[in-house]
């Protein structure tokens, strides 16, 4: 029985760190954003808590791995749109507005996950493979 290298166990971990946190985000925003509002805060523009949520659902991918985003990010994109499409049913209002903080927040989340990775990818020491 073949074994796994090291740098496959750590892809490995890596790839399910990100799609379990990128999932766990995206249940927390669903709660969020479809459940009622018990009261009624004004903290400022919520477009920008759409923007930072949504930038923080794929952030883990973009900068644990990378390959999720093809199917990621048109996921976290329609995942706004249904968000925005149900709220009205739910009590809340759903705002094309909304929407478009949510896709920003996509792109943007993503080109910083992805800029991080590679600022990583330049100062990690290297694997000592000699070292076994």
């Amino acid at each position: 029985m073949p074994t796994q290298s090291s740098a496959q166990r750590t892809a490995f971990v890596r790839h399910v760190s990100a799609v379990l946190a990128t999932g766990a985000l995206a249940v927390v925003i669903a709660y969020l954003t479809l459940t009622p509002l018990q009261v009624d805060l004004d903290l400022g523009s919520d477009k920008l808590y759409h923007f930072i949520a949504f930038a923080m659902l794929v952030l883990p991918c973009a900068l644990l791995y990378a390959r999720t985003l093809i199917w990621v990010l048109p996921a976290a994109i329609l995942f706004g749109g249904a968000i925005e499409l149900i709220q009205p049913y739910v009590g809340r209002g759903g705002e094309l507005a909304d929407f478009g903080a949510d896709a920003l927040g996509v792109v943007i989340g993503a080109a910083l996950g992805l800029t991080l990775r590679t600022i990583a990818a330049k100062h990690a020491p290297k694997c000592a493979t000699s070292l076994k």
